[in-house]
C-alpha cells in the first residue's frame, strides 16, 4: 500500500473535481496532506458527493469548462501546480449517443487545452490523463487487453477517450520530449462506490431502486465487467503520479482493474448488493431483467490485462468485488439515514490506506 503522506504539501491540479471520482481524489488527498485546486463545471444540484462532503471548505474550487483555454490557462499561471491528474470528461455512454459533439468537444479537445496549458508553463512536473477501459476496440475475446493493443472505441464516448488517449500520446512525442515532467494515461475499468448518483451506471441505479424499496431493473445482466472500488482506481492513478515524478522513465500507459476474480457479470453484482442491502434494511429487494426499448450498443464482454502496473508500479488491489459493493452499500445506507457523509467517506478512505 503506498504512503499518501508523500503528497503533503504538493500543489496538486484536479480537473473534474466536482464530479464522483474527483470529489473521492480531492478528499482523499485532502487528508494526505496535499494543497488542492480543482476545476471544473458546478457540482450537480442534486445530490453531488462535493458538496455531500463539503469540499469546497477543503480546496480552491475553481468553476470553469475544461473547453476554455483561456480561462484554464489562467488557472495554471497563477496556481502554479506541480501535479495535474485531468479528469474532467462527458463520462456516459447513453449521453455520448445524445450529445456527441458536446463529448467529442468536452472529451478531447478538454485533453488537447490541458496539454497545450502544460506545454506553455513550466511548472508541472507530473501529468496523469485518466481515461478509460473502453478505449480498446472490444472483440469480446476472453482474455485481458494489453496496453499495447488497438485503440478504437465503439461508441462517441469511448471513441472520444480513445482519441484523448492519442492527444496525449502526440504531445509527448512532439513537446515534451528532454523536458523534466512525466507524462502517463491510466485506462481504469468500471468503479463503483458511495455517492456516486449518475444515471444509467449499474450502482447508482440499484440504490435508487433500494431506497425507494422497488425492484432492480437490469437491461443486461449477462454483460461482463472488471468492477473495483473507486479507491482502488484512484489509488492506482496516485501510484502512477508519484511513481513518474520520482522516475520520468516509469511514465507511459497503465491499465487499472481488478483481479480475475473482480470481473463479473452484472446479474451477479447486483446479487450481491442485494444480499446486503437486504441484511442491512430486513428489505426484500431484488432484480428483474427487462429490455430497453432505447437501448445502445454495448459491450458483452470487456477484460482488462493490469499486469504490468503491478510489475512495473507495484500496485495491487486491496479490496475484493464483495468488499467494494459492501462498502458502496454501506456508505449508500449511511446517506438514506441522513448520517454526517463527510464522516463516513473519511472513516472509507482511512480504513482504504490503513490510516490512524
Amino acid at each position: 500500500m503506498m504512503d499518501i503522506s508523500w503528497y503533503k504539501g504538493k500543489k496538486v491540479l484536479v480537473t473534474g473535481h466536482t464530479g464522483f471520482k474527483g470529489a473521492w481524489l480531492c478528499q482523499t488527498l485532502f487528508l494526505a496532506g496535499a494543497d488542492v485546486v480543482g476545476y471544473a463545471l458546478k457540482a450537480a444540484e442534486n445530490c453531488a458527493l462535493f458538496d455531500l462532503i463539503h469540499l469546497e471548505s477543503h480546496m480552491k474550487s475553481i468553476e470553469g469548462d475544461i473547453r476554455d483555454l483561456e480561462h484554464l490557462m489562467k488557472v495554471l499561471t497563477e496556481e502554479k501546480p506541480e501535479i495535474v491528474i485531468h479528469m474532467a470528461a462527458q463520462p456516459l455512454v447513453r449521453e455520448s449517443y445524445k450529445e456527441p459533439v458536446y463529448t467529442y468537444e468536452t472529451n478531447v479537445m478538454g485533453t488537447v487545452n490541458v496539454l497545450e496549458c502544460i506545454r506553455q508553463t513550466d511548472c508541472v512536473k507530473s501529468f496523469l490523463n485518466v481515461t478509460t477501459d473502453k478505449v480498446y476496440h472490444n472483440k469480446e475475446w476472453e482474455w485481458g487487453y494489453r496496453e499495447n493493443e488497438e485503440l478504437n472505441g465503439y461508441d462517441p464516448y469511448s471513441n472520444s477517450k480513445s482519441c484523448s488517449e492519442l492527444v496525449t500520446s502526440c504531445y509527448v512525442n512532439s513537446f515534451f520530449q528532454g523536458l523534466d515532467m512525466a507524462v502517463s494515461t491510466a485506462r481504469a475499468g468500471n468503479v463503483i462506490g458511495g455517492g456516486d448518483f449518475a444515471a444509467d451506471r449499474i450502482l447508482p441505479d440499484c440504490v435508487r431502486a433500494a431506497m425507494k424499496k422497488d425492484d432492480i431493473i437490469l437491461r443486461n445482466p449477462y454483460s461482463v465487467r472488471p468492477y473495483q472500488h473507486v479507491l482502488e482506481a484512484l489509488n492506482a492513478y496516485l501510484t502512477i503520479v508519484r511513481k513518474q515524478y520520482e522516475d520520468k522513465t516509469l511514465a507511459g500507459s497503465y491499465n487499472v482493474g481488478p483481479d480475475e476474480n473482480g470481473c463479473c457479470s452484472t446479474g451477479e453484482l447486483a446479487t450481491i448488493f442485494c444480499e446486503k442491502w437486504n441484511d442491512l434494511t430486513g428489505a426484500g429487494i431484488k432484480w428483474i431483467a427487462q429490455s430497453d426499448a432505447e437501448a445502445v450498443h454495448e459491450a458483452n464482454f470487456l477484460r482488462l490485462d493490469s499486469s504490468r502496473i503491478k510489475s512495473v508500479l507495484g500496485w495491487r488491489p486491496v479490496w475484493n468485488i464483495e468488499t467494494a459493493i459492501h462498502k458502496t452499500a454501506d456508505w449508500s445506507k449511511a446517506y438514506a439515514d441522513n448520517e454526517d457523509m463527510e464522516k463516513i467517506t473519511n472513516v472509507q478512505i482511512r480504513e482504504y490506506y490503513r490510516m490512524q
